[in-house]
């Protein structure tokens, strides 16, 4: 991150270690306790269909001689759930009690231009994240429950939003602006924000390091591929353009997502299909993109799909594969000069065909991927171009539960 950690709140200097890391959807959390003295993981765990009489519970603690656990049966709010993990969390020795325990980060969705760095949460802070509801109706609700849950469970810890809006708060306004009538969209806060930002910030720091250099020294594509995925360019470190926007809905094709289409389709469908703004939405964030193409958003089933010479499988992998170039390509432009172009993400550190078919042709640009580092499956960073090639291309795995920790210790500490 290059703007200054934003210490809206008080949070004490501690020699506390451990950084609980809560993502809070709203129907799941997601949890990871980690010791920042080396970086490992004490535990990690799940808790989904909250709300539900199926709901789940899955805690695997990473110390010495733990076991998974699983517990299924209802669980009626976020709270419940909270209390919940911080059971399983004392019956490994790791209770939210424990004085080891540094502070919670909270990864926020929607952070708009106020928030460019990890902050402490005050009713300030929390009166902000909801004035940005409307920009983020699916996600900041779900992120401020599990807040003011952490925040009932233990009211002495600070607490930190880390938003993934955060990284893109750096482009520049020629990037985020769209061109619309100015007042309309101060009035509306209608720009392109971006988000995926820690995983942006992770790799990008870490693809540096695997090219032996600083961040501040070199140029990078990253392209975050998974159900949702997004396309940044890192210039020294810091985001110049990303490919999501006001909302995700922008960019890439998805997993269930359109990315970027005409607006006049919405128009088009509103008056010549009947369909509502609410169907509209749901037709384009969940029933588009690869599902909406093909029937599938998985793409391992859709290579099968592809192997046994599926057709309609075959058209949305070329135009998942032909919008992903064309970031690439737009991206190189805006750049100038690249020194890396790296995938992550679920699908980006793992299907190899989407990474060879994303840059076969691009040989112009000096970019050229080794089919047998290409085809090598590994959980490291690592390079999959040939050493001739004028660009990398690289595979760095995204770790955005560890950004999250990072930037939440290094605040309270700082």
């Amino acid at each position: 991150m290059t703007s200054t950690p934003n210490r809206e709140g008080t949070a004490p200097v501690t020699s506390a270690q451990r950084i609980l890391v809560l993502n809070s959807g709203s129907s799941s959390v997601k949890y990871q306790l980690l010791d920042m003295r080396d970086h490992s993981r004490l535990a990690v765990g799940l808790v989904e269909r909250i709300g539900e009489q199926t709901s789940r519970l899955v805690h695997s603690p990473l110390t010495d001689g733990g076991e998974k656990r699983e517990r299924t049966g209802p669980i009626a709010d976020h709270e419940a759930a909270l209390k919940a993990v911080a059971e399983e969390l004392a019956r490994d020795g790791l209770g939210l009690d424990s004085p080891e325990l540094a502070a919670i980060g909270h990864r926020v969705v929607h952070g708009g231009l106020k928030f460019s760095a990890p902050t402490v949460i005050t009713e300030e802070v929390m009166a902000e994240i909801e004035r940005l509801v409307p920009v983020a109706p699916l996600h900041n609700p779900a992120n401020i429950t599990g807040i003011r849950t952490a925040q009932a469970l233990r009211p002495d810890l600070p607490q930190v939003a880390v938003f993934d809006t955060a990284f893109h708060t750096t482009m520049p306004e020629s990037a985020a602006r769209y061109a619309i009538d100015v007042e309309t969209a101060d009035a509306h806060r209608i720009r392109r924000y971006g988000f995926h930002g820690t995983s942006h910030a992770f790799v990008s720091r870490e693809t540096a390091k695997l090219l032996g250099k600083d961040p501040s020294e070199v140029n990078v594509i990253v392209l975050h591929l998974g159900n949702g995925a997004s396309a940044t360019a890192v210039r020294g470190g810091a985001c110049v353009d990303t490919s999501m926007g006001l909302t995700p809905l922008e960019g890439l094709v998805m997993g269930t997502r359109s990315g970027d289409i005409d607006p006049a389709v919405t128009f088009h469908l509103e008056r010549v299909a009947g369909m509502s703004t609410d169907e509209i939405d749901v037709l384009l964030n969940k029933k588009s993109g690869l599902v909406g193409l093909c029937g599938d958003n998985d793409m391992r089933e859709i290579r099968r799909r592809i192997d046994e010479g599926d057709q309609r499988a075959l058209l949305a992998f070329e135009i998942y594969i032909h919008r992903l170039r064309k970031y690439i390509g737009a991206y190189y432009a805006v750049l100038g000069r690249v020194d890396a172009v790296v995938f992550t993400a679920g699908v980006g550190e793992n299907a190899a065909p989407v990474r060879a078919a994303a840059i076969a042709g691009l040989e112009e640009l000096g970019l050229v991927v080794d089919a047998d580092l290409n085809a090598v499956r590994s959980d490291a960073a690592r390079l999959i171009s040939p050493e001739y090639a004028r660009v990398a291309v690289a595979v760095v795995p995204t770790d955005e539960e560890l950004e999250i920790a990072r930037q939440t210790y290094a605040l309270v500490n700082a």
